[in-house]
């Protein structure tokens, strides 16, 4: 073994447990790829010997990012997205590492032979590190153990319709079969919380606007939500060392249920995303499909209160929920949101979004990263090695001009499908470099990938 390492120094980088950026340089032991030192000075010079050395003089070195929620979609639906080009869309965002949702791959990751399968076609193909999250879904009960020892890093269920037929939603009987296998362990069962009931279901609204926004927001109330994360909490009582997550809250009137649940001592996370809380209803136009996810984006006062619960830590992280399609499924050409396959592309703009909204609102660099990185890490299972700059972790680590400025345009999208909400939008904050354990993983000032190779890992 070598001892080739990679130094980088700055006088503004962020590390754990500070909201201050302070001058550092870290060294990262480039076989390993392990954080080896971090000195709180600026170093001046290159150390010499077999150290490459970057020197980001005023530039600002973050941790890497950790977007827990992604649908890569490999294989099966790879005319959606991939491993290749949406690995490489995180990186060129400042995400080394995300976990990949169960669906809509073609075969889901419901089995053991069936993770197999999309590990091997994700070999060779990763910019970033890759997890992965199993799925539940009716009968699978018996996989889930096998899973676990496999290395998924939690399990993902709907408790609506997912979309697709190959990932049919759990009804509440359903759930206690899956529970109990995975109450004794390490685990975390994720839901899509909207849930339908008799006084509460979702809407076709056939004889409106079908290209009007407010028609779809109407179909999908936010009673769907506050019915499931009700259930969720009910069914905690019963299997209440299992922790449970909310993935992509949107409804704030489900905030009240989670703080209760809280206060009773319930194992209960949360996440939302960032089109919850950059985007607002009120400004979406007709016949824009790109805006469609489910749950819905909401009005700008749900928005104010999705970040009142961020603050105060009721919602625990910030993730993309990148969710691609292709264009003929947006429908596009007649506008029709109704119909439209629901999901925002966003992947790789997280943080120049959390950045550029944050700065509103008083936002701290410090606390952006915990959400999109330390929370994350630890959602995911892998904050002993991911999501924060320390000695002994992964050498993940971005440098980033907080300063730059872009108008939102597909040249910078790096997924398949090259549209997305966020286009036209104006956005502060631009990844210069993107380091992987230790090796560049991305370099704008090479066009992005010049002379790089993928380096990402299956974890």
């Amino acid at each position: 073994m070598s001892n080739q390492c990679l130094v980088v120094t700055s006088r503004n980088v962020l590390l754990p447990g500070s909201d201050q950026l302070e001058p550092a340089t870290i060294t990262v032991n480039i076989d390993t790829g392990k954080i080896t030192d971090i000195q709180t000075v600026y170093a001046e010079r290159s150390p010499g010997g077999e150290a490459t050395f970057i020197d980001a003089g005023d530039k600002f070195v973050l941790p890497g990012l950790v977007d827990a929620h992604v649908h890569l979609n490999e294989p099966g639906r790879t005319d959606w997205e991939g491993f290749w080009t949406g690995t490489r869309a995180a990186v060129a965002g400042g995400i080394t590492t995300v976990v990949d949702m169960p669906l809509n791959s073609i075969p889901p990751t419901t089995t053991l032979r069936n993770l197999e399968i999309k590990r091997q076609t994700a070999q060779g193909q990763c910019w970033a590190d890759v997890g992965f999250w199993g799925g539940v879904i009716p009968g699978n009960q018996g996989d889930l153990k096998p899973l676990v020892a496999a290395g998924v890093k939690g399990f993902k269920c709907f408790l609506i319709e997912s979309g697709v037929e190959e990932f049919p939603s759990v009804s509440e009987h359903d759930l206690h079969a899956h529970m109990q296998e995975l109450q004794d362990q390490s685990t975390v069962l994720l839901f899509h919380a909207e849930l339908e009931d008799d006084s509460c279901s979702v809407q076709n609204h056939e004889k409106h606007d079908q290209t009007a926004y407010q028609t779809f927001l109407s179909s999908r109330p936010q009673e769907l939500e506050v019915n499931a994360i009700s259930l969720i909490t009910v069914l905690q009582e019963k299997y209440n060392s299992l922790r449970c997550h909310i993935v992509h809250l949107s409804a704030s009137s489900a905030l009240p249920i989670i703080r209760a649940a809280r206060s009773r001592g319930l194992n209960l996370t949360v996440e939302t995303c960032f089109h919850y809380l950059c985007l607002s209803a009120d400004d979406i136009p007709h016949g824009r499909p790109e805006f469609k996810c489910c749950p819905p984006i909401r009005s700008k006062s749900n928005r104010d209160a999705l970040w009142e619960a961020l603050i105060d830590g009721t919602i625990d992280c910030v993730v993309s929920d990148h969710s691609p399609c292709v264009a003929e499924l947006k429908k596009f050409e007649e506008g029709n949101i109704m119909t439209a396959w629901g999901g925002i592309n966003s992947l790789g703009f997280g943080l120049s979004l959390l950045w550029t909204e944050g700065q509103k609102r008083g936002i701290s660099l410090g606390q952006i990263i915990r959400w999109t990185s330390e929370e994350t890490a630890k959602h995911a299972g892998i904050s002993s090695f991911k999501g924060r700059l320390s000695v002994g972790h992964d050498g993940d680590l971005v440098i980033w001009d907080p300063a730059a400025e872009f108008k939102v345009s597909k040249e910078h999208f790096h997924f398949k499908n090259k549209f997305s909400a966020y286009e036209g939008m104006a956005l502060n904050g631009v990844v210069q470099q993107t380091v992987l354990r230790g090796r560049v993983a991305y370099d704008r000032t090479q066009n992005g990938f010049d002379g790089l190779t993928p380096i990402g890992k299956l974890l």
